[in-house]
């Protein structure tokens, strides 16, 4: 559903949502509107975000999982693949820098034998240092695709299976989470997507099933701490049934 005008009612601290995935849209057409390349809007982008990811620390959520980079994102351009590329890059050399010193863990899901050698080893890096880290579990999604990452489960679960790792009495949902790139971590519980886009988009799509949903129409590059408190307080205005009563 498309939302509409939020509440003004002030956030609960007893009702926060424990994980947020934001797929982050908009950044093209917030650049085409001021007569702006696309790579200035991704920029743009990047510089939100490392604000979003501060005001999610500082209110207590424990995990933010954010869309950088799809598997279908490649078709784009390769300019525009080349620019993002490089935008990620610098985030994740400058993260723990820019981050002030707060206790937040960067990991990454997704495909990563689809990417650049020198990103795979700033990822391992990164994942690395922080890996000790609990205040803020930051993931990213960098080619990443909800269908793939169902997949890549299912052949993990057939290998296991082919190799007597697992009966199949035991081949179950939880063992299928177990195989996919977020085994770990909760399944979100608030999914935000801006720029006015009703749809997955192939974003964690197992994750997301029982996830409360949020649609705005704010481009990705105005998205701002006011917009996430609103999409939140939306959030605790749901009652969540888990298919019961």
């Amino acid at each position: 559903m498309r939302t509409g005008k939020t509440s003004k009612t002030a956030l609960n601290p007893e009702g926060m949502p424990r994980h947020i995935a934001i797929i982050m849209d908009g950044n093209g057409r917030w650049a085409k509107k001021r007569g702006l390349s696309r790579s200035i809007g991704h920029r743009e982008g990047s510089r939100v975000l490392k604000k979003i990811v501060e005001e999610c620390y500082n209110l207590g959520i424990r995990y933010l999982t954010v869309f950088a980079f799809s598997c279908e994102n490649w078709s784009r351009p390769k300019e525009e693949v080349d620019q993002l590329m490089k935008l990620m890059m610098e985030y994740l050399k400058n993260s723990e820098n820019e981050l002030r010193g707060k206790p937040v863990r960067i990991r990454v899901i997704g495909d990563r034998s689809g990417l650049p050698a020198d990103m795979v080893s700033e990822i391992e890096r990164v994942e690395r240092n922080t890996a000790h880290l609990e205040g803020l579990d930051l993931i990213i999604a960098i080619n990443y695709g909800g269908r793939q990452d169902i997949l890549h489960a299912c052949k993990k679960l057939a290998e296991d299976y082919k190799n007597g790792r697992i009966a199949e009495s035991e081949i179950t949902m939880g063992a299928l989470a177990d195989r996919l790139w977020t085994a770990g971590i909760p399944e979100p519980d608030l999914l935000i997507r801006t720029s006015g886009e009703i749809r997955f988009s192939n974003f964690l799509i197992w994750q997301s099933a029982y996830a409360e949903l949020y649609f705005t129409d704010v481009l990705w590059p105005d998205f701002t701490k006011k917009h996430l408190h609103e999409a939140i307080v939306h959030y605790q205005g749901r009652q969540r049934r888990f298919g019961g009563l």
